[in-house]
């Protein structure tokens, strides 16, 4: 599978591709996971958002998205980059996008910043799958949005 990602900080996003991100992290957190919470949370704008964005992917259609990310700069969320808001459309899941758009999000954190390491707060059901990305529990379990989670760190 051969996919594009555009990785772009919030002020070179264009109409289209903000909603498309916003889009699938709705449709993702609030309305599939039943959990009503404020997703624009003010981190946006001081973050880089990875996605698919190619008119001609099977991934996307120009105004749709099925994969998403936001990194958060050091001391926007941790004093380490953060890779968080990880989504994808129902319709892709198990073929892979997950763990190439996640590869593409510690890409980008280990090319801007070299050697800090990366540290999420992952959902407990998806431990194992940030494990097969080399990322390890560093807390005890908590609930975020009453959602059970830990948090883990790659070097």
């Amino acid at each position: 599978m051969d996919v594009k990602f555009k990785v772009l900080e919030w002020d070179k996003l264009t109409r289209d591709q903000l909603h498309a991100c916003i889009k699938l992290r709705i449709d993702v957190f609030v309305v599939e996971q039943n959990c009503p919470y404020p997703d624009l949370d003010g981190k946006d704008l001081d973050s880089i958002h990875v996605f698919v964005d190619e008119i001609d992917s099977e991934f996307s259609n120009g105004s749709y998205t099925d994969a998403y990310l936001r990194i958060c700069k050091p001391g926007v969320s941790y004093d380490e980059p953060s890779i968080g808001r990880v989504a994808t459309s129902e319709r892709s899941r198990g073929t892979g996008l997950g763990v190439k758009l996640m590869e593409k999000g510690i890409e980008v954190c280990e090319d801007l910043w070299p050697g800090i390491g990366i540290r999420i707060s992952a959902q407990k059901y998806l431990v194992k799958f940030y494990r097969d990305l080399g990322f390890e529990i560093c807390s005890e379990p908590y609930l975020e949005d009453d959602i059970p989670h830990v948090q883990m760190y790659r070097k």
